[in-house]
């Protein structure tokens, strides 16, 4: 007997009919680069322009404070399209982050380290707790820069289907921990320091001398952290497993769903113990690097931690966390005997991700000539004057700038580039009606995290996508979005009501010195 859907149930299975409909990632962005560029050409062509939101002498600025459509079919534009093809492929930044780290993590897979971890972990965790920690895991892992993208998200498909549960909603949870949650963490990450710059500056165009610092949102992305948690929790154990149905692993490409979860063995144990002893001395040693004031990777000029070569160099990290430890431990276990079994694991790594190499050399190009165009710009401004046309002054109007964030992050994935372009709108128009900078910020990262997970043009959807394909390679883009969809809805409406109670019912600051209400003096 067939359970009758619910009216939600019927509406992701549409969500993914017409999601499926799109074709392939790599046709898509394929035509999408025609689509900008006849598009860009067209709208040369009808002189399309707003004005440019960004303080005079800011970087980037136009001259004549004016921004304008630029056609990519006429000569100078075809030149730079045949000239910029190799450089906006090896310049797409998530490209080296995902393959350097890939190369260490293969060696971590190929020694037997991350299995036997995995089975540690959940023969130990107890069933109810898989979902939470794993969603608060991808939450953390942002403080590593895209290490959740690259390790978490693949392994918490791994950790569902060790426990006999859908393995896509392993990797949903830790999707959804990991870009949905991206504007809540306990620490401070790379992103911040960035966003209360180009906070800093917009609040300088009314009042000169303010001030920020890259945690003016700390309190309230610690308190966002336990809410993602909950309510992510809640998704995905309530409505996107169930949704998923039964799993079937004849559709698998790689997974060997019959491996059972036997005991660590007392090899595999020693392993681990001294592949910890390892991550421990590590983590010593990046310690010394950039906590004292003599670290040899704070900003050699002004001694700063936070805009340092330690966060720049992040990556470097995660390669040599991931690298030493493994080959520890495959020594330990007789994985790992010399340099060829390394190069074998890395190699192995790399050839999982051709189809993420594919995908990118085509969305690369599409990046490239969106920048090039100024279509991106232009939608974005547009948009946020639109919301400013509105002239709401009361805390209602933080709801419309959440939902234009949300919106804007669907065509423009990049955090800072967004609010580069909306923050010289946004911040002074609310400051002036008595809202603190703090407070703006806080709201936009609201929108910028929720939409992450439904968007093909973020910038690590390849990649979700691809890690998919090995759980069931009937997989495509419908299906992702689908479902992702139910913790968009729930994460936009939540975390709103949150901001709304954290701010305007209790008053509580968003971060350390970080004020509610600004006033003019």
């Amino acid at each position: 007997m067939k359970t009758k859907k619910s009216f939600f149930q019927k509406f992701l299975k549409t969500v993914e009919t017409l999601g499926n409909v799109l074709p392939h990632p790599v046709t898509l962005f394929a035509v999408l680069c025609v689509l900008i560029l006849v598009v860009s050409q067209v709208a040369d062509w009808i002189d399309l322009q707003v004005l440019d939101p960004r303080p005079e002498g800011a970087k980037g600025r136009s001259s004549d404070g004016i921004i304008s459509a630029i056609g990519l079919l006429n000569p100078e534009g075809i030149r730079n399209i045949f000239t910029g093809l190799v450089k906006n492929y090896t310049d797409f930044a998530p490209l080296g982050t995902v393959l350097v780290t890939m190369l260490a993590v293969g060696v971590a897979e190929f020694s037997g380290m991350l299995t036997a971890f995995i089975r540690g972990l959940v023969l130990k965790a107890p069933n109810r707790l898989i979902t939470f920690a794993v969603i608060f895991a991808g939450i953390i892992s942002n403080t590593a820069s895209e290490l959740g993208y690259v390790v978490l998200i693949p392994l918490g498909g791994y950790i569902f289907i060790s426990k006999g549960r859908h393995p896509l909603a392993g990797m949903a949870a830790a999707f959804a921990g990991v870009s949905g949650g991206y504007s809540a963490n306990l620490l401070i990450g790379t992103v911040d320091p960035l966003l209360s710059g180009i906070t800093q500056e917009a609040a300088r165009l009314i009042a000169p001398d303010y001030t920020t610092h890259a945690a003016i949102n700390w309190y309230f992305m610690i308190a966002s952290t336990f809410l993602i948690t909950i309510i992510g929790t809640y998704v995905t154990e309530k409505i996107v497993e169930p949704n998923l149905g039964a799993y079937e692993p004849e559709y698998s490409q790689d997974i060997d769903s019959e491996s059972s979860m036997s005991p660590l063995t007392s090899a595999e144990k020693r392993g681990l113990k001294f592949a910890g002893i390892t991550i421990f001395v590590l983590a010593i040693i990046a310690f010394l690097t950039i906590y004292p004031s003599w670290g040899i990777l704070r900003d050699p000029v002004t001694g700063d931690a936070l805009k340092s070569p330690f966060m720049k160099g992040i990556v470097t990290w995660i390669f040599i966390f991931f690298l030493i430890p493994s080959i520890v431990y495959g020594k330990i276990v007789g994985k790992i005997n010399n340099d060829k079994d390394v190069i074998t694991g890395m190699t192995k790594a790399m050839s999982t991700m051709s189809l993420y190499m594919v995908i990118v050399f085509f969305a690369a190009q599409f990046i490239a000539f969106f920048k090039w165009s100024n279509l991106g710009t232009i939608l974005a401004v547009s948009g946020a004057n639109l919301m400013q046309s509105m002239e709401v002054t009361g805390p209602g109007i933080f709801v419309l700038f959440i939902l234009m964030c949300g919106f804007v992050n669907l065509m423009l994935g990049s955090a800072s580039a967004q609010w580069a372009v909306t923050a010289p709108i946004f911040i002074p128009m609310l400051m002036l009606i008595g809202y603190s900078p703090e407070v703006i910020q806080a709201a936009y990262r609201i929108g910028d995290s929720t939409t992450n997970i439904i968007t093909p043009m973020m910038s690590y959807f390849g990649l979700i996508l691809a890690f998919a394909e090995n759980f069931d390679k009937r997989i495509k883009i419908g299906t992702i979005i689908s479902t992702m969809l139910p913790y968009s809805i729930f994460f936009i409406t939540f975390w709103t009501a949150l901001f709304y109670i954290w701010v305007f019912v209790f008053g509580l600051p968003v971060g350390p010195d970080a004020p509610t209400y600004f006033l003019m003096k």
